[in-house]
This record gives structure tokens, C-alpha cells and sequence, in this order.
């Protein structure tokens, strides 16, 4: 029986195979109900491995304080044998792990330890529902068969758990692997970035307030209208160019994120609850780059409407599907609306231009606070 036991354990790589594969054979010597590898995993910690009855044992691991083999596992013990373990207080001691013993009836019990190299690596452990139906005959064959096994399970456990932490260790080198590069990456992006705002902020602001300094202190006087035309020239072509960095952070984060910093700068420190929900789990971010930039920007500038003129108390967000694959993107406000006159002067022109440019439709309506809904396709390129 050893030949053929040592045979079926040559097949196996794995703990739970090999028991199944020499269960039968156990059972023609010690006849069980239930039969289970205990191991030592971790400091303090067993694991299990089941035949016969597949119970809780081997679906989590054990503290060993609260293994009913401790004494073992520890030991304290060379064997456990016992005709009814459900009134064993061995087994049954306060916050033990024993509701397998109790809910299947495993009264009598064999436990013998698994012993590498002198060292208790674990148990080999019997169980049958008739009490008292083991002898110590039974036990001295059950160790027997646990001096077999020893070696094999244990080379199968450290195998296992060699297996798991290449892994993990894989798992994590990928993990900081993948960090690395996207850090890499976004740096470079914002090195970019800073780069060009810097080159913009040279060779445009910076010569155009370098002009206006020198008209300022040349020796004819410089008309006040023209001036004034010239600063605000500057500050249009100093707006646009951060207008232009804005879709980069679009591009870094996406238009939820990117929507979100913009709501909180526009109310800036005024008492005003924002908040961005998208129900649609990104859908913006599947549009071409056109049509998300010119949503981006419409947002924008109904965000910028709201907190400038509506005296709001709460600005939102939200993103959402329609029927047909249709996007909805709805900026709303409890403030007090948009007048026609303030409607002239708060680029809302602009936002009708921008949904024509990429098809969408825009819906503006004010009543108790202010509602912009702008529509397109999902899938618009």
C-alpha cells in the first residue's frame, strides 16, 4: 500500500489533488467519514486540506491557539486519539474552531503530526460519525501512513507557497512598473507643458507688456483709449493662453476631474456646494477630441455664469444617458436666473456656437436658478 501511495503522490502538484488521489487507499486501512491535512502556513496560522466532507477547515485558515489539534501543533502532545471528540474538551475548549466536529457528528478521532527533519510541520488527521470506533491500532497505522506523507506535503506546501509569492512579488514588480511609467510619463507631459506656457508667456505677454511699458515712458504722451485697448488686447491673448493649458489637465485626468477643479476655482472661496456626478462611468471621455473639448469648454462657461451672476448657492454637474446613445451633460444653479441683459454679456452666444460646431443641441432655461443642458451623440468623433 506504501508503493502505491508514494505512486499517486508522484502525480500530484497540488496538496488538494494529492489528498483526493490517496484518500481511497487511507480508507482501506482506517476506514474515515472525514480525513484533512493540517499544515503550519504563516506564524500562527494552519491551513487545511479536506476528504471525505468539505467543511470550513479548508476554506479559510486557523489561528493555531484555536486549531482543535493544537496540542499537537504545539507539542504539548505525541497523538491524539479520542471515541467521542464533540464531548472532548481537547477539541471543544472555548473559541475553538470545532463547528465541523459538532455539525457533522465526527465523534471518534485520530490525530497524528506530520514530523520533517524532527520539526511538527502539521497533522494527519481521522474522523468517523460511530463513536469509539477507532482503536490504538488504528492510531499506530494512522502514524504510520503520517510518517509517509510527512515529507510529501510539506515539499508540496513550501512548493505552493513558493508558487504564491513569485506571484505577488510579480504582481507588485508590475504594479511599481506601471507607477513608474505613468509618473514618467505625466512628468514629461507636464515638463511639456511647462515648457510651452513658458515659451507662450516669453515670446507673447512678456513683449507685449515689454511694448506697452515702453509707450508708457517714451516721450509722446500715449492716448488713454489706445492704452487701454492695448492692456485689454494683452489680457484676451494672456486668457487665451491659459484657456489652452486647461485641456491639458482634460487630457491628464478627464472631464469629470478636470470640470470638478474648474467648479471649485470658480466659486473660489464663496460659500457655494459643488459637486460632479457622472452616472455614465466616463462616457465624456469616449468622445473625439474635438467634441469633448468643446463640451469641456461649454461647461465651462456655464460654470463661469453661475458663479459670476447668479448669486447661487449650489452649482452641479451632471453627466448621464438618454435613449439612442445619446449623451446629456446638464450645469444647473439655485440662483436667481439669467436676465436678458446679463445673458448679452455672459458669452452665452458662445455656447450656442460651440453645441452648433459639433452637433449638439443646447437647451438654456431659467427658472428658479438656471439650467444649461447641452445633448450629443455618445459616440460623436
Amino acid at each position: 500500500m506504501f508503493d502505491a501511495i508514494s505512486a499517486r503522490l508522484s502525480e500530484e502538484v497540488e496538496i488538494s489533488a494529492a489528498l483526493a488521489a490517496i484518500a481511497p487507499l487511507i480508507a482501506e486501512v482506517i476506514p474515515f467519514t472525514h480525513a484533512d491535512i493540517c499544515l503550519h502556513d504563516s506564524p500562527g496560522w494552519v491551513v487545511s486540506y479536506e476528504a471525505g466532507i468539505e467543511t470550513r477547515w479548508s476554506h479559510r485558515r486557523t489561528r493555531v491557539h484555536y486549531s482543535p489539534v493544537r496540542d499537537l501543533l504545539q507539542g504539548r502532545c505525541e497523538m491524539m486519539i479520542s471515541a467521542n471528540a464533540m464531548e472532548d474538551p481537547r477539541y471543544t475548549f472555548p473559541g475553538a474552531c470545532c463547528e465541523p466536529i459538532l455539525n457533522h457528528r465526527l465523534r471518534a478521532r485520530i490525530n497524528v503530526p506530520l514530523r520533517v527533519m524532527g520539526k511538527v510541520t502539521g497533522t494527519l488527521n481521522i474522523s468517523h460519525e460511530t463513536e469509539g470506533f477507532y482503536d490504538k491500532a488504528d492510531a499506530a497505522r494512522l502514524q504510520h501512513l503520517g510518517n509517509l506523507l510527512a515529507p510529501w506535503f510539506h515539499a508540496l506546501h513550501a512548493a505552493r507557497k513558493a508558487r504564491q509569492a513569485a506571484h505577488f512579488r510579480a504582481a507588485a514588480q508590475d504594479e511599481a512598473e506601471g507607477l513608474r511609467q505613468g509618473a514618467l510619463e505625466l512628468t514629461q507631459t507636464l515638463e511639456q507643458e511647462r515648457q510651452r506656457i513658458g515659451m507662450d508667456l516669453h515670446d507673447q505677454t512678456l513683449a507685449d507688456l515689454t511694448r506697452i511699458l515702453r509707450d508708457l515712458t517714451g516721450d509722446a504722451p500715449l492716448d488713454r483709449d489706445l492704452l487701454a485697448e492695448r492692456v485689454t488686447d494683452t489680457i484676451d491673448d494672456l486668457r487665451a493662453l491659459i484657456d489652452t493649458a486647461v485641456p491639458t489637465l482634460l487630457d491628464l485626468f478627464g472631464y469629470a476631474h478636470a470640470v470638478r477643479v474648474h467648479l471649485e476655482r470658480a466659486v473660489g472661496a464663496e460659500p457655494v456646494e459643488v459637486d460632479v456626478e457622472d452616472e455614465t462611468d466616463g462616457a465624456p471621455d469616449r468622445l473625439g477630441s474635438t467634441a469633448r473639448t468643446a463640451l469641456f469648454r461649454i461647461t465651462q462657461e456655464a460654470i463661469n455664469n453661475a458663479a459670476r451672476h447668479s448669486g447661487a448657492r449650489r452649482i452641479l454637474v451632471s453627466v448621464s444617458s438618454e435613449p439612442a446613445r445619446r449623451l446629456r451633460v446638464t450645469i444647473s444653479d439655485d440662483g436667481r436666473g439669467i436676465g436678458p441683459e446679463v445673458g448679452r454679456r455672459s458669452g452665452l452666444s458662445h455656447l450656442r456656437t460651440r453645441a452648433q460646431l459639433i452637433g449638439a443641441d443646447l437647451e438654456i432655461v431659467a427658472d428658479r436658478g438656471t439650467r444649461v443642458t447641452v445633448t450629443l451623440p455618445e459616440n460623436e468623433e
